[in-house]
């Protein structure tokens, strides 16, 4: 479940702290994007596909955005993230 993995993660994670966890299972790796600017993380991502049908071309479009903002004292080349 996910809280049993984020209780690992925080038990494995020692003396570093986890900000956010996000479920991406829909996404590739490759369609995540990660920057850290004005004290902030963003995280986003974006999925397209296309599929031909007996009907025509069927379209899905998934997209998300999520921003954290760091805490005091956190300095941006601090962060790291993994996926």
């Amino acid at each position: 479940s996910m809280q049993r993995r984020l209780n690992r993660m925080l038990n494995s994670s020692h003396d570093h702290k986890l900000l956010a966890l996000m479920d991406m299972k829909d996404f590739d790796p490759k369609e995540v994007t990660v920057t850290v600017k004005d004290g902030k993380v963003k995280v986003s991502a974006e999925h397209e596909e296309e599929h031909t049908t007996a009907r025509g071309k069927e379209y899905n479009y998934r997209n998300i955005t999520r921003e954290i903002r760091l805490p005091p004292g956190v300095s941006e080349d601090e962060v790291t993230y993994s996926m």
